[in-house]
């Protein structure tokens, strides 16, 4: 019976997003703001959270939002850039103690990155609610994947508050060869995947996924009012790194530069919407990093680069991007660059999630020949993600718009 009611619900909040009308969507209901779904689980429960910035109920944080309705928190976890999300990419974050509230804040990034014995004793529930972005070296989902790993081994209940997908009409990319698993990559699913963090816990627990092929005691609160094709635009940058829809649109595509010589934008204020070199042609577009919160040491320091802007408003990147994520910027880079066999460093392979894409660019394959190397893989994906989705699916296809 129990199982039923579950399935019921899910099926309701599928139909509620299909039944939306184009145009007339109501607007999303994320998990976090259905506060009668999830407050009478934390009833007498001692409760801890690992969240950032982004975990907000209208315009006030989730912590705040569960002490004003009475709920025992005993502590905050926190992710990659920290709780206030100021920290840098990659950047050691301390335990430390909420100004606001007086909650004690324990990083779960760096050396200690899962949830221990010691961390969990005076705990009962975890709730995760962080903005992801749908892409894979995006390192919320492998945070999330270790705090279910830990809820699994110390018989603790994780509850995940979902939030929209803002790249989640897209599945599109190489699946990482867990040869190359890392942080930034610990499953075999395609760069772009196309599911909301709730979906995506799901799928961990159902295909196995988790360490020693553990599972958690998992609770997901869906949206309302959402399906994968909604252009959702999201109300604060999900880390210091993405400042604007634009960005968060092409990370999936210029994140590849990350693992090359070339700058993408890191001390800039266009992140992630620009690439160069110093060794490019003086008449391209140009652009000098600098120091600045969140990017205090970036690649190419102080140093002009020249490249491309992505980030003109008379350009359409969804447009540009037609329903997948793009390799011709890359290619086109390498292509320029005068010193091919030190273009790529070798954190390229931890990104690429294979050491295929890197030789497949050498060898002068176009953007088509690889994308069909691609193919058999997402297939073999999109046939274990279609049984956990919990939208309205309108995925589309890659060139569709």
């Amino acid at each position: 019976m129990k199982k039923l009611i579950v399935l019921l619900v899910l099926m309701s909040h599928i139909m509620i997003a299909q039944a939306q009308p184009r145009g007339k969507r109501r607007e999303v209901q994320v998990g976090a703001a259905r506060l009668q779904a999830y407050l009478p689980l934390l009833k007498g429960k001692r409760v801890a959270l690992l969240v950032n910035y982004t975990a907000t109920v209208g315009e006030t944080h989730l912590v705040d939002t569960l002490l004003k309705r009475g709920v025992n928190i005993k502590k905050i976890f926190s992710p990659e850039h920290g709780f206030r999300g100021t920290a840098d990419a990659g950047e050691k974050v301390d335990n430390t103690k909420d100004a606001a509230t007086g909650l004690p804040i324990v990083s779960l990034y760096g050396k200690h990155r899962k949830a221990d014995a010691n961390d969990l004793k005076d705990v009962d529930i975890i709730i995760f609610d962080i903005q992801d972005v749908g892409v894979r070296f995006f390192t919320y989902i492998s945070s999330l994947q270790e705090l279910m790993e830990s809820a699994a081994q110390y018989k603790k209940q994780v509850i995940v508050l979902d939030r929209p997908n803002p790249n989640g009409m897209i599945i599109d990319g190489p699946i990482l060869d867990t040869a190359f698993r890392s942080f930034i990559g610990m499953q075999p699913i395609p760069v772009s995947h196309g599911m909301t963090v709730g979906e995506y816990a799901r799928m961990l627990n159902g295909e196995k996924m988790l360490a020693k092929k553990a599972k958690c005691k998992l609770t997901v609160i869906p949206m309302q009012y959402y399906s994968h094709d909604y252009p959702y635009y999201l109300p604060l940058k999900p880390s210091p790194n993405l400042p604007n829809q634009r960005s968060v649109e092409l990370y999936a595509s210029i994140c590849f530069f990350e693992g090359t010589v070339f700058s993408l934008g890191r001390g800039t204020d266009k992140p992630f919407q620009v690439f160069g070199h110093p060794a490019l042609p003086k008449n391209l577009f140009s652009f000098t990093p600098r120091s600045v919160p969140g990017a205090k040491n970036p690649p190419l320091l102080d140093q002009t680069c020249y490249g491309f802007d992505l980030s003109a408003d008379t350009l359409d990147i969804r447009k540009e991007l037609n329903g997948k994520l793009r390799l011709e910027w890359l290619i086109t880079a390498y292509k320029m660059y005068p010193e091919k066999d030190k273009f790529f460093i070798p954190f390229f392979s931890k990104l690429a999630g294979n050491n295929i894409l890197q030789q497949q660019i050498e060898k002068g394959m176009t953007e088509d020949e690889i994308r069909a190397t691609w193919e058999p893989g997402l297939k073999k994906f999109k046939a274990i993600r279609k049984k956990y989705v919990l939208y309205a699916d309108n995925i589309l296809p890659a060139g569709a718009i």
